[in-house]
């Protein structure tokens, strides 16, 4: 195979010698033509070779080397017309036209004889240029152009179509045989109910002792149906016997706000206004509004409180059996973010003893033992839902968080913050023992009476207090009772009393009272040496002014803030009428608490100011001496 180089003449205007390395040449202007022989294109040389004297061909010169009529031009202007020329030649064969310059290389190929005719380089240059159109997407192949490839895209776009099917038929099976696959699909059927394992029944005897060691836990609970319903929201403290609820649902009636109960004590701070569905209530509790609450005979909330205190204990339950008599079996388990849960049915605990809903209500005793309860237990023993019924209350379910587990502060009618109880240090006992001194030196301060002192009666009072005249006046208003005021004076002769008009006692609402109005009254009083109830003793114990008893008997219970000032909670007396009396660290008395019969804490807040003079209360009748009758000796 020969190898043929051909260089274009429109650059230089001359031709170049054949070189058989392809390095010698410009790379801008080289074509290969890889063909045995250099056959000239019979029909694009067809037109006849002109004459070495024609017009149009050139004299050759003595080096062998002519210059064409068209491709050059007659003139001798140089290089610039030969390009010029040449670009012409070069449009007129894009567009099919043959040039002159063509047919001028015959004169050319008999001058220079054993060379390469310029018509050969000429049909060469054509298919080169050829060659660039075919790669730009023209049609004007030439026909020494190899269309072998041609095929190649259809070729690859019927792969690529097989493919798509392939993958579409993949598709259409698959998803036939998955719904195939869910139509014929069955659950597998759930185990059976069975008795209790020893494990599982150990678990179940342990639930009231874990919610003890757990202290404290969230508490959703739904009792009732349609429009008996009520919902609490909020936690339980095991360990106090504390709960602290926020009441609602279409049946809470009266109970609708805030419930606080410890031990055998309800308060409740009504709010009619509320929405039905109840939330959390705040950690912190609103410090006023609150009241000694009875739950009427009958309510379905009592068994309901009484059941949420009884789910704790010291000890297992071991009246727990794991025979299938005593109705303890094992029903499912469930999946929840907590972990799994295991279902067991198994009566409520029996022998725990009900706490009473409040002091002079029947024991809401504990529902009889009913098979349909149900436990739901981690492997822990620890209780995350319980679903009941009780009697009054109907369908119960107790929902549990055991991660929300929130120290519960009791409100000041059930003695506040429990805290620690302490002997106290010399300092406070030196305080202690001042006390009586300092608040004579004071003189006297204006009082606020907070008093729950029954489940019927929750008294509220303002007025002054003299601990240099030994004397106390008040207007007192019972919440039950919320258009009258009781008008209380207390001196060293006695106590007396007298009930008259909101009005006339100085106004203001049943909730804060305004102050007695002076002068006292004339008439309408009541009066007696002694009194011996709870709102008589609390007074009695403020004007006393530290009388605390044996030193020594008192305790430091915690610290604690009223008015801005921080202070500490010395508890002091007997049993039965325990007081405590909240001291600054100056030395003044701001608080004085009483522990009522009704199991709750009444209390005189007080603050050191000038107390107007008071006359003195009107004497007791003294009892007559028999008149003797006329003759008598």
């Amino acid at each position: 195979m020969r190898t043929r180089v051909v260089a274009l003449e429109a650059q230089t205007g001359r031709r170049e010698r054949p070189c058989s390395s392809p390095r010698c040449l410009p790379a801008r202007f080289i074509s290969v033509d890889t063909s045995p022989t250099p056959a000239p294109d019979a029909a694009r040389t067809a037109t006849p070779r002109p004459e070495a004297g024609s017009p149009g061909s050139g004299p050759a010169n003595g080096s062998g080397r002519h210059r064409t009529g068209s491709a050059v031009g007659a003139s001798a202007s140089g290089r610039t017309n030969d390009i010029k020329n040449m670009s012409k030649a070069g449009r007129t064969n894009d567009t099919g036209n043959r040039s002159t310059a063509g047919r001028s290389a015959g004169g050319a190929r008999r001058a220079t004889a054993g060379r390469k005719t310029a018509e050969t380089r000429r049909a060469a240059a054509e298919r080169s240029l050829a060659e660039n159109r075919d790669t730009t997407g023209r049609d004007d192949t030439p026909d020494t152009v190899d269309t072998s490839d041609t095929a190649g895209p259809p070729r690859a776009g019927r792969r690529r179509r097989t493919v798509l099917l392939l993958l579409g038929l993949t598709a259409v099976t698959s998803a036939t045989a998955l719904v195939l696959g869910l139509l014929s699909w069955a659950p597998d059927p759930p185990e059976p109910a069975r008795p209790l394992t020893v494990t599982e029944g150990e678990r179940l005897a342990a639930v009231r002792v874990t919610n003890l060691r757990d202290l404290r836990a969230g508490v959703r609970v739904t009792a009732g149906t349609d429009a008996a319903r009520i919902e609490l929201v909020g936690w339980v403290d095991w360990s106090r016997s504390l709960l602290y609820l926020d009441v609602g649902g279409p049946g809470a009636g009266a109970e609708r706000g805030l419930l606080q109960k410890s031990g055998p004590v309800l308060v409740i701070r009504p709010d009619p206004a509320a929405v039905p569905t109840p939330a959390s209530p705040p950690l912190m509790p609103p410090a006023d509004r609150w009241r000694l609450h009875r739950l009427a005979p009958g309510a379905h909330l009592a068994p309901v409180l009484d059941l949420l205190l009884d789910l704790a204990a010291d000890r297992p339950d071991t009246t727990t059996r794991t025979a299938p008599s005593d109705g303890a079996r094992w029903i499912a388990r469930e999946t929840v973010p907590a972990g799994p849960l295991d279902v067991i049915q198994a009566p409520l605990p029996t022998g725990a003893p009900a706490a009473s809903t409040a002091i002079g209500t029947p024991s809401a005793a504990m529902p009889a033992p009913d098979g349909q309860t149900r436990y739901w237990l981690d492997q822990d023993a620890r209780l995350h839902k319980l679903v009941t019924r009780l009697p009054g209350a109907g369908p119960v379910t107790m929902i549990f968080n055991r991660a929300d587990r929130p120290t519960l502060r009791p409100v000041d009618a059930l003695g506040g913050r429990p805290g620690l109880p302490r002997a106290l240090t010399d300092a406070e006992q030196r305080r202690l023992d001042r006390l009586p001194a300092r608040l004579r030196a004071h003189g006297g301060a204006t009082v606020t009476l907070t008093a729950p002192v029954g489940t019927d009666t929750n008294l509220r009072g303002a007025g002054w207090l003299s601990w240099t005249a030994g004397t106390a006046y008040l207007s007192v208003a019972d919440l039950g009772v919320p258009d009258r005021r009781t008008l209380l004076r207390r001196d060293a002769a006695g106590l007396a009393r007298a009930d008259l008009p909101a009005a006339d006692a100085g106004g203001g609402t049943a909730e804060a009272p305004a102050r007695p109005p002076l002068p006292p009254p004339a008439g309408g009083w009541r009066v007696s040496r002694s009194a011996r109830d709870d709102l008589s003793v609390l007074v009695d114990a403020a004007i006393a002014a530290g009388s605390v008893g044996q030193r020594g008997a008192a305790v430091r219970v915690r610290e604690d803030v009223a008015a801005g000032r921080a202070v500490d909670v010395i508890e002091s007396g007997p049993a039965g009428a325990r007081l405590r009396y909240w001291l600054d660290r100056d030395g003044s008395l701001r608080r004085l608490e009483l522990q009522t019969d009704g199991g709750a804490w009444a209390h005189l807040d007080l603050w050191p100011a000038v107390v107007p003079r008071l006359a003195a209360n009107p004497r007791p009748p003294s009892p007559r001496s028999p008149t003797p009758r006329p003759g008598a000796r």
